[in-house]
């Protein structure tokens, strides 16, 4: 008998099918983010490099991705080494202009055609994120909610052209896109006028949401966040306006980010409330360290918390999860593969839990059960569960990645 065997049979002791399990886990699509594989880069124009909107990458490892075709080759890399087929998240500023700028009130479908090959190639879905920061017209923190109206006219059609090209995808892919809107605007120090500034992002967002797209081939959604460098002491997105946005715009998603909030919270507790009110949802995963810091995800403690809600709750199908962190500290196709596998096996853990046990043991009123099961099978063999899930999906289940990852690195990645 192997260990898969006596893990399965373990698991059957407690109610839990194991082979059920992982074929739920073979359906959830984890949203890969491009900005990982060149610092929140962009191909704009030759050299592009991130440059404000509260945003900021640390390290400088080597082997970044120069330009679009080394980024798919790193993307094609990380996706060898992860169970599943899942799909890729872009952002506006990686856009295909062949050579030629663009500004971003004037993009097209057509200059993300090859990333659409490339998806197609791949077997991936995509996802979608206009980019309202690093650029000359988001220098001053004001995007959409500016009282310019140059400016906010231009961010409005940008934000109008994103949506089509979403739509694009959907059509093309046969998977429906979810587009990401995440303004940079605030300030340094607190203003007079809070309201003024909100009242204009709500007014732009109603122009942009008004454009009609298939909403088979896009779903748009909103993020919130408590502050940003150069935005500490006010942000026009907080959590309260998009919420209140989205309760009134019910075909508008909420993204909640995990380091997005005040340090104490933790998303894992809003899902729930949020669920109640929201037909679905979209997360940004990511690992904070004393603030939005991004570092690469982890299998630690409110993952787990993240995932079981979503599973104990029956929300897999409302919930859309991307990840969302950026470290050049370390060897960046090996932050994009650690942070998928982590993701999924805080969802296998979540899908090999007795949920059903639990609850029955909280509402008896035996909290005394509820923690020692809950501590309990905290050390059932998940890992086996899991190699057998990898064996599937044919990737290796072990550490053994990494040396396909040094192996690149040697090869490639030291080339650049």
């Amino acid at each position: 008998m192997n260990n898969y065997q006596i893990a399965k049979e373990k698991y059957a002791a407690i109610g839990v099918d194991t082979d059920a399990a992982i074929a739920k886990l073979k359906n959830i699509k984890i949203s890969l983010h491009c900005w990982q594989g060149d610092d929140v880069g962009g191909y704009e124009t030759v050299g592009s490099s991130l440059n404000g909107g509260g945003i900021q990458t640390t390290g400088n490892y080597p082997g970044k991705a120069r330009n679009i075709a080394e980024l798919q080759m790193d993307i094609e890399k990380a996706f060898s080494l992860i169970p599943q087929k899942h799909k890729l998240n872009l952002h506006a500023m990686y856009l295909d202009n062949g050579g030629k700028f663009v500004d971003r009130n004037e993009i097209e479908p057509a200059h993300f055609a090859g990333w659409v090959d490339f998806a197609k190639k791949n077997g991936l879905g995509l996802d979608f994120n206009p980019s309202f920061f690093s650029h000359k017209y988001a220098a001053d923190g004001w995007t959409i909610s500016s009282a310019d109206n140059f400016i906010r006219e231009f961010w409005i059609e940008h934000g109008i052209r994103s949506r089509k090209i979403a739509e694009y995808f959907g059509k093309e892919l046969g998977q429906r896109c979810n587009t990401n809107f995440w303004m940079c605007d605030g300030c340094k120090e607190a203003p007079i006028d809070r309201m003024a500034p909100r009242a204009r992002m709500a007014d732009a967002l109603d122009r942009i949401f008004a454009v009609p797209v298939d909403p088979k081939c896009n779903r748009d959604s909103v993020e919130s966040k408590l502050f940003g460098i150069g935005s500490e002491s006010y942000v026009v997105g907080s959590h309260e306006f998009f919420m209140g946005y989205a309760g009134k715009h019910p075909e508008v998603m909420v993204t909640l980010d995990t380091g997005h909030f005040h340090p104490t919270e933790v998303i894992s507790n809003k899902i729930s409330a949020m669920a109640l009110f929201s037909d679905e949802l979209l997360l940004h995963v990511s690992r904070p360290v004393r603030w939005d810091s991004d570092h690469v995800v982890i299998f630690d403690d409110e993952l787990r918390a993240t995932a079981q809600e979503i599973v104990r709750n029956n929300l897999l199908d409302r919930v859309n999860i991307a990840l969302d962190y950026f470290d050049a500290s370390i060897n960046r196709i090996a932050a994009w593969v650690l942070g998928v596998r982590s993701t999924q096996k805080a969802l296998l853990s979540a899908l090999l839990e007795p949920t059903e046990a639990l609850r029955k043991a909280e509402l008896e009123g035996d909290t005394t059960a509820r923690l020692v099961l809950t501590e309990e099978y905290k050390y059932y063999p998940l890992g086996d569960v899991w190699a057998e899930f990898c064996e599937q999906s044919g990737v290796c289940a072990g550490e053994e990645w990494l040396n396909e990852v040094k192996k690149y690195e040697k090869d490639v990645l030291s080339n650049r």
